[in-house]
Parts: structure tokens; sequence; C-alpha cells
């Protein structure tokens, strides 16, 4: 039996560790799935998160973050 996703349109943060540093992208558009909160970017939505993360432009804002280690 097949379950009827449901799909709501939604802004988003998007995340990435890279090169040592977090990279935050706010209000990116995204369909979530309401009841996973599995989220589905379109091509041209992921084609931009890629022009972000590697062209590396200026940001808008910076945030320090702290850091603990589990152990």
């Amino acid at each position: 039996m097949l379950r009827e996703e449901h799909l709501i349109d939604e802004k988003v943060t998007y995340s990435i560790f890279k090169d040592g540093k977090f990279i935050i992208i706010e209000n990116v558009p995204a369909r979530v799935n309401q009841e996973t909160g599995e989220q589905f970017f379109s091509p041209i939505t992921v084609e931009k998160i890629q022009q972000l993360i590697l062209g590396n432009p200026k940001p808008q804002r910076t945030i320090k973050t702290p850091v603990f280690e589990f152990s």
C-alpha cells in the first residue's frame, strides 16, 4: 500500500561543513515532507546552493558557534 506524501513549500536553512567551517544558507526554497521533515530542492535551487558554497561570496553576516567534545 502506497502512502501519500504531504509536501509543503517552505523556506529552510541549509548548512554544510566544508574546509573546517560551517556554511549556513538561510531562506532556501524547499518542498518539505510534513511527516518526516525530509527536504527536497529543485535543480535550480541546488545549483544556486553550489554556487554559493563554491563561489565563496561575501556573507551577509558571520556568527560565532560554540563547539563541544562529546566524550
